[in-house]
């Protein structure tokens, strides 16, 4: 049964849908950075274990969520809506199946789910992943699947937005197999605190640009 950790802050609007559609025996933990609008309480209204994370930052949500997980394989989901819960088994399967270590879900978008912004900036972001690791990588996703022993030897040490970067760096430093599904890329719920502005997504790559120079 894996652990689906879904770093959270403000997405009542998204959370129904998206827990709703958790697959059948995987097991939701919400890591909510600090919410104003009731999410945390809509998370365990639905039966997810919700961990309380008074530290800002994406990475420092998902650091939160993975340190209560415990069973063999874990994932990690926006909780915004962007990316359907019913995809995960896919990635798992190949988990299981012993032809990756690490499987990330290549979003392949649905209308206008990806702004042009953030869309070119993932791509350089990919360029650079692939100079770096020699990996042929199209994108450095929200949704992904993992074995957690293995992702909590990596060391990761990211708190911000480049959480998502360093967990292939590493992993790629490791020896990791790694392999990309593609998945369904939606227009997510409310406005994104990334991806819907170009200052969030300056953001986001300046967190990125900081990973790169730290991990050698």
């Amino acid at each position: 049964m894996p652990d689906v950790i879904l770093p959270c802050l403000d997405e009542a609007a998204a959370l129904p849908w998206v827990l709703d559609r958790m697959p059948a025996g995987y097991h939701p933990i919400v890591a909510d950075n600090g919410s104003q609008d009731g999410s945390g309480d809509i998370a365990r209204a639905r039966g997810a274990e919700v961990v309380d994370v008074p530290v800002r930052g994406f990475g420092a949500a998902c650091a939160s969520g993975l340190a209560v997980a415990t069973n063999a394989v874990v994932c990690f989901l926006d909780a915004d809506g962007s990316c359907d819960p019913q995809q995960l088994p896919r990635l798992v399967d190949l988990l299981g199946r012993g032809q990756a270590d690490l499987v990330l879900g290549a979003r392949m978008p649905i209308g206008d789910a990806w702004p042009t912004h953030a869309r070119l900036a993932n791509r350089m972001l990919a360029r650079m992943t692939n100079r770096r690791t020699g990996l042929h990588l199209r994108d450095c996703p929200p949704m992904r699947a993992m074995f957690r022993e293995p992702l909590l030897g990596l060391g990761m040490t990211d708190r911000r937005f480049g959480w998502p970067l360093e967990m292939v760096l590493r992993a790629a430093a490791a020896g990791w197999r790694i392999s990309e599904i593609p998945v369904d890329y939606l227009p997510r719920s409310g406005r994104s605190k990334v991806t819907g502005t170009v200052r969030g997504t300056v953001r986001a790559v300046r967190d990125m640009r900081r990973v790169f120079g730290e991990i050698p």
